[in-house]
């Protein structure tokens, strides 16, 4: 079988407390990885000023929390060249495939990490970043968020981020962003935009989740929502059936081509019940097959219809 996941926190957990991408004791690691026929993640730049004490009782600034990740990333693709390549586009992806190889896209969680300049968005793109995610939990610059202030929208400098993102080809990410600035984004972009790792809020409502006019807005601009790990945003007592009920609510609303992985792994305090970490995909893909799912369809649900995406967006 063959993974792409769009969201994992496993950066910021090595950089929290040591270790690295070869074989650690979080969620995400190239050993378990190393399974499926074609492994493909999105890795995460992401984390607060008090996640790294610092200069002072505020932590460190948000530029250097980027550069000391990036630099992380770097070195983990450098020490695990033989087994993954840190790949920009699609092709780039599946050159690694036939290499033998993962590969591994990078995004930016929070455009806080950027300072919300579209100068520094550019600087990204050429260092390799593919995906942004507009804001986390904290209002920025850009947007409210679902947690705060999430009655605003995407202000003018988000409207101008968010189109600087569409010419450099990255990925416009809307997860955790209010309301109001996921329909900003829809109205501004054309092409494909994504929800990297959220749920469906027709089956648990949080504001985390998306309601069903946002789902289907995401299948009108032929994009993707990432099915979301976190036990939070699943349901009381989640398990695998509760992943798939998220799932088959959408598949309901058409979007059998507009589902994806975004398992949050790494950035998850409590899994659904039968799920330790990246090896746990393998026991989703054989319960959806076991309930007479069309391989095809799992299969475009694991794989196909992210790497669909990245290969109409990020073509630079």
């Amino acid at each position: 079988m063959d993974v792409f996941d769009g969201h994992c926190d496993t950066v910021l957990i090595c950089h929290q407390f040591g270790g690295g991408f070869a074989r650690n004791r979080y969620h995400v690691d190239l050993e378990r990885a190393g399974r499926y026929r074609r492994y493909a993640q999105f890795f995460a730049l992401f984390g607060q000023p008090e996640d790294f004490p610092g200069k002072d009782r505020r932590g460190l600034p948000f530029r250097e929390i980027f550069q000391r990740e990036y630099g992380l990333f770097c070195r983990e693709m450098e020490a695990n060249a033989g087994v993954i390549a840190h790949c920009r586009t699609a092709a780039e992806a599946e050159a690694a495939f036939a290499a033998g190889k993962m590969a591994a896209f990078l995004s930016v969680e929070g455009a806080e990490l950027l300072d919300c300049s579209t100068e520094r968005l550019e600087e990204a793109h050429a260092l390799g970043v593919r995906a942004v995610t507009l804001t986390w939990n904290h209002v920025n610059a850009l947007s409210g968020t679902n947690a705060e202030d999430p009655d605003r929208g995407l202000t003018a400098q988000g409207r101008a981020f968010v189109g600087k993102a569409e010419k450099l080809g990255l990925l416009v990410d809307v997860s955790h962003l209010s309301d109001p600035g996921f329909w900003d984004v829809a109205e501004l972009l054309s092409g494909p935009f994504w929800a990297s790792h959220s749920n469906a809020r027709g089956v648990f409502s949080h504001p985390r989740n998306l309601t069903d006019s946002q789902f289907t807005a995401i299948i009108d601009h032929n994009g993707v929502a990432g099915l979301n790990l976190y036990g939070e945003f699943l349901g009381r007592t989640p398990d695998l059936d509760t992943v798939i009920a998220h799932l088959e609510h959408w598949l309901e609303l058409g979007g059998a081509r507009n589902v994806s992985l975004g398992g949050d792994l790494d950035g998850c305090s409590r899994l659904p019940a039968g799920f330790t970490g990246v090896e746990s995909w393998a026991g989703l893909y054989e319960r959806l097959l076991e309930r007479n799912y069309p391989q095809a369809l799992v299969d475009d649900l694991f794989f196909n219809n992210l790497m669909r995406v990245v290969s109409e967006v990020c073509i630079m």
